[in-house]
């Protein structure tokens, strides 16, 4: 049997038995979980500590939806081996969501193992399940940038190690625990070489990987608001506050739907067209999607009218005060082609998004 057929015939459905999913009571996590269920599975969802009701309600939430799978809570945390191994038995599939981002004050070495070091243990608990067909690893399209003139179109050929010498010395082991950015880099782009060189070597499952960007989109709890995430960015705009994530708020976002994010990780698990080593970028799907701050906070403003004010970039006389480095340009053009990803548009993006706010009572009524 040639690679593309055997990799052909690990595609899953629900009949194949549970998938896992870990780092389920997260952004990502969660629409990952909640599409699976939708669509059928038992879905084993992974989490830390299940006695959190901030954090895992709204899966148990899922069971009592009506929908035609069901999830069930089990505990696991990264750092520790082996405590995976029950979780995944059976599993035709682990969706592996569960990452070290720095929003929880992680220090940028905490967020190089929790992102890389560590990541063996979720792959040692998979094999040893022996009913593993797919592995799909939430990346980041932190693997895949690199310093590029304004206007480069990333696609999934590129990788975060390229072009070293346009980081002016930054890309260095000696900076792993000094700079979170590079930290989270390396880790994600070593985590998707190791699983790709695992999985060939050993033949009888995938590994292949879904690398978002700038995610955005509705929240399904309020735990969901993690301070920095590109989410909490928005509501703070939407309470009239700067950006503060970068310079003067500059920048170009490069926006994915949290859903669309969630269901590309399905779509992979059950592709006849993926195969080991595939990777999908998980970003604009066109250039409507990718709004300077001061574009993002005009279409804020017209989705929401009844609020008075909107935070966004520095202006000076209703234009940017300065231009904008125009980059990253990225689209998930492979996610559409080989799975079929059909998106959200940015508008229904940023309304779900401001309304889910409202919904958790973490934006004042207006």
């Amino acid at each position: 049997m040639t690679q593309t057929s055997a990799s052909a015939s690990r595609a899953i459905s629900p009949a194949d038995g549970p998938v896992a999913v870990t780092g389920a009571s997260g952004y990502i996590g969660s629409w990952i979980v909640l599409d699976l269920v939708e669509q059928g599975y038992a879905v084993r969802s992974c989490v830390r500590d299940a006695s959190r009701a901030d954090k895992v309600d709204h899966l148990l939430a899922l069971n009592d939806a009506g929908l035609r799978g069901r999830t069930t809570l089990h505990e696991g945390d990264i750092f520790d081996a082996g405590s995976y191994d029950a979780a995944f038995d059976g599993c035709s599939t682990v969706i592996h969501a569960g990452a070290a981002v720095g929003y929880n004050r992680e220090t940028p070495q905490q967020v190089y193992d929790g992102c890389f070091t560590e990541v063996q243990h979720v792959l040692d608990s998979a094999r040893k399940s022996g009913t593993l067909k797919r592995f799909v690893f939430t990346s980041s399209f932190a693997a895949v940038g690199h310093p590029r003139p304004e206007g480069y179109v990333f696609t999934e050929k590129d990788w975060c190690g390229d072009n070293v010498d346009g980081y002016r010395g930054a890309w260095t082991e000696a900076n792993i625990p000094k700079n979170r950015d590079i930290a989270y880099a390396m880790a994600k782009a070593r985590t998707e070489k190791m699983l790709y060189a695992a999985a060939e070597e050993d033949g009888s499952f995938d590994a292949m990987a879904i690398l978002p960007l700038h995610v955005i989109g509705p929240l399904m709890c309020a735990n969901h608001d993690q301070g920095w995430s590109w989410q909490n960015c928005i509501r703070y705009m939407l309470m009239g506050k700067p950006y503060k994530k970068s310079r003067g708020g500059r920048m170009l976002w490069n926006n994915v739907d949290v859903r669309d994010t969630a269901r590309a990780h399905r779509l992979c698990a059950e592709s006849t067209v993926a195969k080991n080593g595939s990777r999908y970028i998980l970003s604009a799907s066109d250039r409507s999607g990718e709004l300077f701050t001061w574009e993002l906070q005009a279409r804020l403003k017209e989705l929401f009218p009844s609020i008075a004010e909107v935070g966004g970039e520095e202006m000076a006389d209703d234009k940017p005060a300065q231009k904008t480095y125009d980059s990253p340009r990225s689209y998930c053009l492979l996610a559409q082609q080989e799975l079929g990803l059909d998106t959200y548009s940015i508008d229904e993006t940023l309304k779900a998004t401001g309304d889910s706010y409202f919904r958790l009572g973490l934006l004042p009524a207006s």
